[in-house]
């Protein structure tokens, strides 16, 4: 949900300026959650792990403090998307709904029940995904402008928050922990050289053919919303019952039915996710891999999911509240960037499998344009 509003506000909004930002999000997010992958596969520890094990206890405690408000913050958008989908679909108050999908997300995630539904919230989302790849066919998509920007950065007046929202949609910090984790699920032996080289290949395969469909599916979004909302001069959508109306040309009288229906297994889904990356982050203060069995991962999933419901019964607007998290994100994503550089680069930590100093540049300039990117929000966006 909080994607589908960052992208529907920059289309709806801006048209076709603001795609790059997707375009630079996506490649940032492929070298970064590589990078995070490769901490996990070559030391068999977490973001939040190695950074118990190889920072200092107070700048540690800070940075993963951060991380665990940054995982809040999307469950909070999560959970308001699966909520605005009940009230599309059944018309129940955002605020019961989000309760609603408080307990289901915790069911899931004491239950492992997610295993269960996994098949069919892909089935979804990848529906709707698709439906707005099929309808840039349908509909008059300017290409010209489109391909301008796509590679071309432009800093529309008062769009820094929509800018740094689809930065922190795409480029999710808690993510990145997150990846580092799970990529362990299968285990394998860290000391054998060709077993690690053979697992960085496939993930890599993995996260590049991933992200390449989010690049696609993120940018379908904002051309559809260009298109829909922009070219016929309306003002910026507010709203995602109102967003769900793109998607009539293709199906019909249903199509809020089955947005809705997406939204909400997108926001069940991605709920779940961020009460996994909360458990992560918080199990990690303590040196400890997510298991849902230890107290430290259940708490630290608590700790995410509980403050995140309660935090939406005091908004207002729920399409701000989606574009707002977002920023959040963004806001804290420097501080995760500039903590995996360090330890991915450290000798200490990586052994021989240390960053190389082409990688370093490469991370390094993603540190310093989050960074200034951040700097122009506080600058220019309030």
């Amino acid at each position: 949900p909080g994607n589908w509003a960052s992208n529907i506000a920059a289309g709806s909004g801006y048209g076709y300026t603001l795609l790059w930002m997707v375009t630079l999000s996506t490649i940032m997010l492929i070298i970064l959650q590589h990078n995070a992958a490769h901490l996990g596969i070559v030391t068999g520890l977490c973001l939040s792990e190695a950074a118990s094990r190889y920072i200092n206890r107070t700048l540690k405690n800070v940075i993963l403090v951060t991380a665990v408000a940054a995982a809040i913050a999307t469950a909070m958008a999560e959970i308001l998307g699966g909520a605005i989908a009940l009230q599309m679909l059944f018309h129940i108050p955002i605020k019961v709904g989000s309760m609603l999908i408080l307990v289901v997300v915790l069911f899931c995630e004491f239950t492992n029940a997610y295993k269960r539904i996994e098949k069919l919230i892909m089935l979804f989302v990848s529906l709707i995904g698709f439906c707005f790849l099929i309808e840039i066919c349908m509909v008059k998509i300017d290409w010209g402008a489109a391909a301008t920007g796509w590679v071309k950065p432009v800093f529309p007046s008062h769009a820094m928050p929509v800018i740094m929202s689809v930065l922190g949609a795409v480029v999710m910090p808690h993510n990145l922990f997150l990846h580092s984790e799970i990529i362990q699920s299968r285990k394998w032996n860290l000391k054998e050289e060709a077993v690690i080289q053979r697992q960085l290949k496939f993930e890599f395969k993995d996260t590049l053919f991933s992200m390449i469909i989010g690049w696609t599916i993120n940018s379908a979004m904002i051309l559809m919303a260009a298109a829909t909302f922009y070219q016929r001069g309306e003002n910026q959508v507010d709203d995602l019952t109102t967003a769900g109306n793109m998607l009539t040309p293709l199906l019909g009288n249903e199509a809020t039915v089955i947005f809705a229906i997406a939204l909400l297994l997108a926001g069940l889904s991605s709920s779940i996710t961020a009460g996994m990356a909360g458990g992560t982050i918080f199990s990690g203060i303590f040196n400890k891999p997510y298991d849902i069995a230890t107290k430290e991962t259940r708490q630290g999933v608590l700790i995410t999911m509980i403050p995140a419901a309660l935090i939406i019964l005091l908004i207002r607007s729920p399409f701000q509240g989606l574009i707002y998290s977002q920023m959040l994100l963004a806001v804290q994503l420097p501080i995760t960037i500039f903590t995996q550089i360090y330890l991915t680069s450290s000798k200490k930590v990586m052994g021989k499998y240390a960053n190389s100093t082409g990688l370093k540049m490469v991370l390094w300039a993603i540190a310093i344009v989050v960074t200034a990117l951040n700097i122009g929000l506080f600058v220019t966006g309030f």
